[in-house]
Order: C-alpha cells, then sequence, then structure tokens
C-alpha cells in the first residue's frame, strides 16, 4: 500500500492537557480553545468569520494504530466493535473530526468551542460546516 505525508497546518492550545481529560465527543462539552496556524497557510483563513461553524481535522497523535476493536464509548457493557463502526480515536489512520463555532479570528489564531482534541494536537485541515449539505 502507498504512504500519503500529511503536514499540519497549526496546532490545538487547549487547556485539556491529558488524554484522559478530552470528552468523548466536544459539541456537547463546550470546550473552548485555540487553532494556532501556521504562517505559510495563513491566507488559507481568508473568508473565515465569527459565527461559523468548522469541521476541524486533528491528527490524533496519542492513538494507538494497532487497536481494531473497542468497546463504544469506552463501555464495557457493550461488545466490542470494530473502530470505523465508532468514534474510538484509536485507529490505524488516527484522524479526529471535530465541528466547531469559530468565537474570534485573530491573526493566526482561531478561538474555537466544542474541540475535543488535547493541547499540542496537530491540525491537518479545516473544512466548512455547510447546511444544506452536512445535515
Amino acid at each position: 500500500m502507498s504512504e500519503y505525508r500529511l503536514r499540519p497546518i497549526g496546532r490545538v492550545r487547549s487547556p485539556l492537557k491529558e488524554r484522559h481529560q478530552a470528552p468523548h465527543q466536544g459539541r456537547p462539552a463546550d470546550v473552548e480553545a485555540e487553532l494556532i496556524i501556521e504562517e505559510t497557510v495563513l491566507r488559507g483563513l481568508n473568508g473565515i468569520q465569527v459565527g461559523d461553524k468548522l469541521f476541524v481535522l486533528c491528527w490524533l497523535h496519542m492513538a494507538d494504530r494497532k487497536t481494531l476493536l473497542v468497546h463504544p464509548r469506552g463501555n464495557t457493557a457493550i461488545p466490542k466493535q470494530g473502530v470505523f463502526a465508532t468514534r474510538s480515536p484509536d485507529r490505524p489512520n488516527p484522524i479526529g473530526l471535530c465541528l466547531v463555532d469559530v468565537l474570534a479570528v485573530e491573526g493566526p489564531v482561531l478561538k474555537v468551542r466544542g474541540l475535543d482534541a488535547v493541547d499540542g494536537t496537530p491540525v491537518v485541515d479545516l473544512k466548512p460546516y455547510v447546511s444544506s449539505l452536512d445535515t
């Protein structure tokens, strides 16, 4: 199989410092964090405004890439399922997807609400939420 390289476009600055602190889903937890965007891609933020919703794709660098079966939501009362049937961060390619609300755009810093990634997590892409397509 081919391998592909990803280059982070930024990093997460978050009050969540350890993996166990991260909520199982970001939006319900209401965590506020910052996305610190690399200078080389800063022009790509043009058009992002306060009030927008964005999908943040992160590289879950603390994930176990060998895990293929998990108890959904960590609940051992639920039988194990394949990681592709769950939202487990442990998976062969640990790409996280989180829908966030943009609270502020200040140069290379996007302040957001609803992110479940820990401090230092690499950001690999941002995509706009488009209600007519994404609901």
